[in-house]
């Protein structure tokens, strides 16, 4: 069996440039090792906020690399530079506007600024893409809210089947799945 790819791109221009280390996306990939039973490589970038870069890392890791899924960190809010959902939505083919709804929803739980968020989601061929904010403490409570859905979303676009540690979150799948 091939290595399930799950892909992680941090985008920040700090971050890229070396300024400071890149804590946002470590902390998805460890977020992920909790949640998941199923074994997997991360395939993983650090890229500034350059549309077209980001652009071109998310279709690589989709096309080439096989991602089921791909998840970014930063470039969700209203500063000129914020770029990740204008990327995510020229690469993909849908887009599950839910998926950011959720995340703004949980969020506005913790602080009123959910609302600048632009966090959103979408489907390229069989990659799923989320787009989450750039906090270590956003990133966990924005995937706790959604990843529940993640797995059935993959398998409804014919990805590998993942699966979840329960004790640490449950995956929902219909019983006819």
């Amino acid at each position: 069996m091939n290595a399930v790819h799950i892909g992680v791109i941090n985008v920040s221009d700090r971050a890229a440039a070396g300024v400071y280390d890149d804590v946002p996306g470590k902390a998805v990939v460890e977020t992920l090792r909790e949640y998941l039973t199923t074994e997997f490589e991360p395939v993983y970038r650090v890229i500034p906020d350059e549309q077209p870069e980001l652009e071109a890392a998310m279709i690589e890791m989709a096309d080439v690399h096989g991602c089921c899924l791909i998840v970014t960190t930063g470039g969700t809010g209203p500063a000129p530079r914020d770029v990740t959902p204008e990327a995510t939505e020229a690469v993909c083919q849908k887009m599950m506007p839910g998926i950011g709804e959720l995340m703004r929803t949980t969020s506005l739980q913790y602080v009123p600024t959910a609302i600048l968020s632009r966090q959103t989601a979408g489907i390229r061929g069989s990659t799923l893409i989320l787009n989450l904010p750039g906090r270590p403490k956003a990133i966990r409570e924005c995937l706790d809210a959604v990843f529940p859905a993640v797995p059935y979303c993959i398998d409804l676009i014919e990805g590998p089947r993942l699966e979840t540690d329960e004790s640490v979150i449950k995956a929902f799948r219909p019983r006819s799945a």
